[in-house]
């Protein structure tokens, strides 16, 4: 039973894609093709990094990384170049700048668009209640209507 559940957990624990055949020699190449490899995401898996996807695609780019890295690409350049040929959306973690700074900044300046059509809704709506207040009869305008209402 204990190495029937040993199998089990074995057989259900996560496993990276990369292949055999796609592993650098150097240990020191493919310790940043892997660091690299879990910040690019798979464009068939969408929110799996291409280190952990079985798609054809990710097996491409990790390829294709490997290739720049042993072409002598740092992190940076192989990076650059892989965002240039499949464009941003490659990224796990997109940058701040240009476009995506408005969409970085657009849930913010949501909420404090929200939070001022609230705060001037609440302010005039007790304008309003003090107004209506305001409106009320003293008690000799009150005894006049009285009166006037009995005849």
């Amino acid at each position: 039973m204990k190495r029937l559940l040993i199998v089990l957990l074995l057989i259900a624990s996560p496993t990276l894609a990369v292949q055999p055949d796609e592993v650098l020699d150097d240990p020191a190449l493919e310790a940043r093709a892997r660091d690299i490899s879990t910040g690019l995401r798979c464009l068939v898996c969408r929110n799996e990094s291409i280190d952990e996807s079985n798609a054809e695609l990710a097996r491409d780019l990790r390829i294709l990384l490997r290739e720049r890295l042993v072409a002598g690409d740092t992190d940076q350049e192989a990076v650059e170049f892989i965002v240039d040929r499949y464009g941003e959306y490659v990224l796990l973690k997109p940058t701040t700048t240009g476009a995506n700074l408005m969409l970085w900044l657009a849930g913010p300046i949501m909420l404090l668009i929200a939070a001022g059509v609230g705060w001037n809704f609440l302010r005039k709506r007790s304008q309003h209640q003090n107004a209506v207040h305001a409106d009320t009869l003293s008690e000799e305008e009150q005894e006049r209507l009285r009166r006037i209402l009995e005849d």
